[in-house]
């Protein structure tokens, strides 16, 4: 379980290209400093969007606060203004207001190589508000037929834990429509051959379970996201394996996400784009796909599995991933009759993953003190108990 967080750290920049089309919840990233290694080294980008990514705002005054100075820029027809020529390691801030509401992003240094980006986005609050109140009067209409499909956002993760292949669906099942959809039943995701301990995860929708080699989510669906995820293992998998599943519903897209051990590798006809990234030595492989039709079925070629599993665990891998997994994406579900003490320990985790994320963000500027350090070990070292005691209270 803890080395799928450190999939997370190459996950987000490979995952936000494609957001950009999928059009990402703007909660999420307004005024998060983004790396844009495609940008020239020392320069920072604000894009200034009202409501949500697409609706630009050009001509916008936006103010950069570096270090003791401040830098003025507009906005172009993309609602971007640039700033160059920064000085490394200055700490930066971007500013602007809109209809009277002032818009900051957070604090970030400048880095020396590549550039950052980042969104300020105006009347989220209010659109937001007013989403809601649209959905929830939706909501209560009676469901009518319809279909679902399985959104571009869903994720499958594959990585090794206890020397068995180990597998991740994170699921998010969209019902476009403003009503509930009646599919006429129940989803239903027949596993993998092979596929074994299948359990819903912390952070799925109440109407998904698993039992067996089944994902049942049954409806009716309501207006948006019903998510459901869920982790199963594949003991027999051997040094080769051809991962088959079906579809019940169209997949907006394919992303796969795998720990690389060794001379793994992943292919498949349904695969456009794979590439390997390395995140402080950890290898990853990352692949997407185009739209599969219900009823199609996703295959997978995994080769060169090893025997055993000797991953290292990196430190500083964990606490950059947890800027980004933050709950229910990759907890798995506390046994009910620990509930108080998991709630506890969930706690514990919350304020060890904010101290770790604030260090890796330290060290990304500038190398960490002896004191630091010891901090970060610490830490680390609490979040991993506090972790194995989650992954026990799950077992149990």
């Amino acid at each position: 379980m803890r080395r799928l967080l450190c999939f997370a750290l190459c996950l987000l920049p490979f995952a936000f290209a494609e957001a950009q089309v999928n059009m990402p919840d703007p909660s999420a990233i307004a005024g998060t400093p983004l790396p844009a290694p495609e940008l020239p080294d020392r320069t920072v980008t604000v894009r200034v969007v009202r409501e949500r990514m697409g609706n630009n705002i050009a001509g916008q005054e936006v103010t950069l606060t570096v270090g003791t100075t401040t830098r003025t820029g507009k906005t172009d027809a993309q609602g971007r203004a640039q700033f160059d020529g920064l000085t490394v390691g200055t700490p930066v801030q971007a500013t602007t207001t809109v209809d009277g509401e002032t818009l900051t992003s957070q604090e970030f240094p400048v880095p020396a190589t590549g550039g950052v980006r980042v969104a300020l986005i105006a009347g989220i609050a209010a659109a937001a508000a007013k989403e809601k109140s649209e959905a929830e009067a939706a909501a209560k209409l009676p469901a009518r037929p319809g279909v679902v499909e399985i959104g571009p956002e869903s994720r499958i993760i594959i990585e090794y834990q206890d020397d068995n292949l180990t597998v991740f669906y994170l699921l998010e099942v969209i019902n476009n429509a403003r009503t509930p959809i009646d599919i006429g039943g129940p989803l239903l995701i027949r596993l993998p051959t092979g596929a074994a301990g299948a359990s819903v995860m912390q952070g799925s929708s109440t109407h998904a379970s698993a039992k067996g080699d089944m994902l049942t989510i049954t409806g009716p669906f309501p207006p948006g996201k019903t998510v459901a995820q869920v982790g199963f293992s594949l003991p027999n998998a051997g040094a080769n394996y051809e991962l088959r599943q079906t579809w019940p519903a169209a997949l907006a897209q394919v992303f796969v996400g795998m720990e690389k051990i060794g001379n793994m590798q992943i292919a498949s006809p349904q695969l456009t784009d794979v590439r390997e990234m390395n995140s402080a030595g950890q290898p990853f492989i990352m692949a997407t796909g185009p739209r599969l039709n219900a009823g199609d079925t996703m295959v997978l070629r995994l080769t060169g599995l090893p025997a055993h599993s000797n991953t290292p665990r990196n430190a500083g891998l964990i606490a950059a991933v947890l800027i980004f997994v933050i709950g229910a994406w990759f907890a798995l579900s506390p046994a009910k009759a620990h509930a108080a003490e998991d709630a506890k320990l969930v706690a514990r985790r919350e304020k060890l993953m904010n101290e770790l994320v604030a260090l890796e963000r330290k060290r990304q500027s500038k190398p960490l003190s002896g004191a630091d350090e010891a901090r970060l070990q610490r830490a680390t070292a609490d979040l991993e108990r506090v972790l194995a005691e989650l992954d026990r209270g799950a077992a149990a």
